[in-house]
């Protein structure tokens, strides 16, 4: 069983449209900063090397070689 504190909030799950996630980067002042994702809140950052259509889904891609 879950305890309150082990529920995450909705934001967290739910994921943002492109709609939603161009208009949070528009607030940003300085448009030229990269941008880079993360899959461990932050530990680690990637750069975003492709944008693409997957699915029903817009996928930001790391194309990094893993060796």
């Amino acid at each position: 069983m879950k305890k309150c504190q082990d529920v995450q909030p909705n934001w967290v799950t739910l994921g943002k449209t492109i709609q939603q996630l161009i208009k949070e980067l528009q607030s940003f002042e300085n448009q030229d900063m990269l941008v880079e994702i993360s899959t461990d809140s932050g530990k680690t950052q990637k750069p975003i090397s492709l944008v693409k259509k997957s699915g029903q889904v817009c996928l930001l891609v790391n194309s990094e070689q893993v060796e």
